[in-house]
């Protein structure tokens, strides 16, 4: 009992460090955003500001337009997680539910592409947005991503663990393949769509090469390469830049939170089935 004890306020110990090393530069983030210029560089280094201040995000919002690259953030995310929901749940359902001519070939190739790093696409589909015309564009951020055969394999290993009766039961109802995937399958996928549809927000969010590659207009670039920007013009305004990156990721860090029990109830019901 002893020896479980020890082994229980060690593993604890072990715990509590480990987390406190994740939480502390956050921490610092956070509290010298609202220190005054130059006031981090003070010796010894402050964890704490002698007076809190938000000079540093008036500057953001008032000066270098950070409200509308966090606007530009927030549609582009949420513009991608609705379409690639639905395209990606909808593709999974078929190969979950439905036999037809050539799906495991068609699986299988979707699988073999998870192997194939991103930054290998990126040159030709550049190129074919160039000549769709499609450069700074929304539509030019959010289209590339839409399709992902991460989330297709997701949501057929979800799907395959519902009940197929349910299928067959609603259309001796009469319902049709779309209304059987619109009113069965999606409100019992819930977790599985919380849990893609959060990977989908927090990777749109924090996308930096991508935006950066298409867009060259200021008034469309999205939070990360506003932010790295901003490191480039302001490099010495250490505050400034910590407030740069509270608006940056605060808002992912607030919205994992809140989801966090969907979430990973998701990956473990998608993780039961092959």
């Amino acid at each position: 009992m002893k020896k479980r004890s020890v082994k229980s306020l060690a593993l604890t110990s072990v715990v509590a460090v480990a987390v406190m090393l994740v939480l502390i530069p956050f921490f610092w983030m956070i509290t010298t955003s609202f220190m005054k210029s130059g006031e981090s560089f003070s010796y010894p280094p402050r964890f704490w500001p002698k007076a809190f201040t938000i000079q540093q995000y008036q500057i953001l919002f008032q000066r270098l337009h950070f409200l509308r690259d966090f606007l530009n953030s927030f549609a582009v995310a949420s513009l991608m997680t609705v379409s690639s929901l639905f395209i990606n749940s909808l593709a999974g359902f078929a190969f979950a539910k439905y036999n037809f001519k050539a799906r495991r070939f068609m699986f299988t190739s979707f699988l073999v592409t998870m192997v194939i790093p991103g930054q290998v696409g990126m040159l030709p589909v550049f190129l074919i947005l160039r000549q769709m015309g499609m450069l700074n564009t929304y539509w030019g951020l959010i289209l590339p991503g839409t399709v992902s055969a991460f989330s297709i394999f997701f949501f057929r290993q979800y799907m395959s663990t519902i009940p197929t009766d349910l299928i067959d039961s609603a259309r001796i109802d009469g319902c049709g393949d779309f209304k059987i995937y619109w009113r069965i399958m999606l409100p019992l996928a819930r977790p599985a769509l919380v849990t893609l549809g959060l990977f989908t927000f927090l990777g749109t969010w924090n996308d930096f090469m991508w935006p950066l590659i298409v867009m060259n207009k200021d008034s469309m670039y999205t939070l990360p390469v506003a932010l790295a920007n901003l490191m480039g013009e302001h490099a010495p305004d250490t505050e400034l830049m910590m407030a740069g990156s509270v608006v940056t990721t605060l808002p992912v860090m607030i919205l994992f939170l809140a989801l966090q029990k969907s979430y990973v109830s998701g990956l473990v019901a998608g993780s039961l089935k092959e």
